[in-house]
């Protein structure tokens, strides 16, 4: 059982984080699909900070640099494009969804995702929520699944999804139509068993025996184990890749997670093109159906912008926090260390300024934590090196290459 102090401080489009380097916005997207004209918006919004955009290990959005006052107009030009529907739950709106860039889902992930949003304002307990929760809406592919969810929806067929708590199979069997309701309810739940053991428990994994006793309330038994093929490598997967239809996709990573001004400006005009736009927890943006030949020619665009359309380049999969000078908590400037370290390809690398390890990918991620003397390579509770110089990490991470 979990005790704090205090309610968990993540920052929101209003509840506007003040930074070492001014004002920081997170801007929540269920299900991480957006219309153009959607992007046109953010667009907007990040001029009012430093002009760029993060993305987050949430699939959501972060604008940076925001002087003070600029608050009032980001809400006002943030409800004017659909994107902050409801003040009352902008915070707890964290709903990740498969980006199905091959086009083989089992079920409309956006459709499930925006209705799932929608019962989620309509809710009023549900503001209560921790802003850690999180909802996922998977399409069978067991992508956003694995991502450590506190309830999550796994299509299994067509006309079947499986309500996952904090990763454990419910019991609960339901419709692509009744899925939203059936997590909803789970939601509710672990309010309620939440009052009933008295703690401050910001995920279902910390209550005590949190998924038996939220399939109880649901009356459901939790169900067997049974063995699920791993994960796909998604957080690797950039380029174009071929849909069932013939049409194409193109996924572009956010160098290091953040798209700088003019990265923005050439993803604002692709999403034009592609009709929608898809974000993802790996930090990439998913441009779904295009021909092969309009494809291939914003790939080559967005790859001249910097952006990470080869899945052999060296940053793909690497993340890192803020750092300096951006976070004042930060002990190394880590965006610019990380530049200088590599890739592993079968896991990501997150680079982490101090322990609190804001914004680090879930599942298994090779951390590289700034510790005041250098550097701190690990994995899984284990240590490779310890107060590493920037060249002794990228020594590291090769070596971690083979072993991983």
């Amino acid at each position: 059982m979990v005790r704090r102090a205090e309610r968990d401080a993540c920052p929101g489009a209003l509840r506007v984080h003040e930074a070492a380097d001014g004002g920081l916005a997170r801007i929540r997207v269920p299900g991480g699909a957006l219309s153009p004209s959607q992007v046109r918006a953010l667009a907007e919004v990040a001029a009012l900070g430093d002009g760029g955009l993060e993305l987050t290990s949430r699939a959501n959005l972060q604008v940076r640099g925001l002087p003070a006052g600029a608050a009032q107009e980001l809400a006002a030009r943030l409800r004017e494009a659909g994107l902050l529907p409801s003040d009352t739950h902008e915070r707890v709106r964290n709903i990740i969804g498969s980006p199905s860039a091959e086009g083989r889902e089992l079920v409309d992930v956006r459709a499930v995702a925006a209705e799932l949003d929608a019962a989620l304002c309509a809710t009023p307990e549900l503001a209560e929520l921790p802003g850690r929760f999180l909802f996922a809406v998977d399409d069978g592919s067991g992508d956003v699944s694995s991502l450590g969810a506190d309830v999550a929806l796994r299509a299994v067929s067509a006309d079947t999804v499986v309500l996952l708590l904090a990763g454990v199979d419910s019991g609960v069997r339901t419709t692509p139509r009744r899925a939203a309701g059936a997590a909803i309810a789970a939601a509710e739940a672990f309010l309620a068993e939440k009052a009933a053991q008295g703690c401050s428990a910001w995920r279902l994994a910390e209550l005590d025996g949190g998924a038996r006793r939220i399939a109880e309330r649901l009356g459901a038994e939790v169900a067997p184990a049974e063995p699920t093929p791993p994960a796909p490598t998604t957080h690797a997967q950039v380029g174009r890749v071929i849909r069932r239809d013939g049409t194409v996709s193109v996924v572009a990573g956010a160098p290091l997670g953040r798209l700088a001004r003019d990265q923005v400006d050439i993803i604002t005009a692709a999403s034009d093109a592609a009709g929608e736009l898809r974000l993802t927890p790996w930090r990439t943006a998913v441009l779904p159906g295009m021909r092969p030949v309009e494809a291939g020619r914003w790939a080559s665009e967005l790859g001249a912008r910097g952006l990470l359309t080869d899945p052999a380049s060296a940053g793909v999969g690497v993340t890192t926090c803020a750092g300096r000078p951006g976070c004042a908590k930060a002990l190394a400037d880590v965006r610019e260390d990380a530049r200088r370290g590599a890739s592993l390809g079968d896991l990501p690398v997150h680079w982490s300024g101090c322990e609190r390890r804001c914004g680090r990918p879930p599942g298994r991620v090779v951390e590289v934590l700034a510790t005041g003397t250098g550097y701190e390579v690990g994995l899984d509770g284990a240590t490779w090196t310890s107060e590493a110089d920037v060249d002794q990490v990228s020594a590291a991470l090769g070596a971690a290459r083979r072993k991983v």
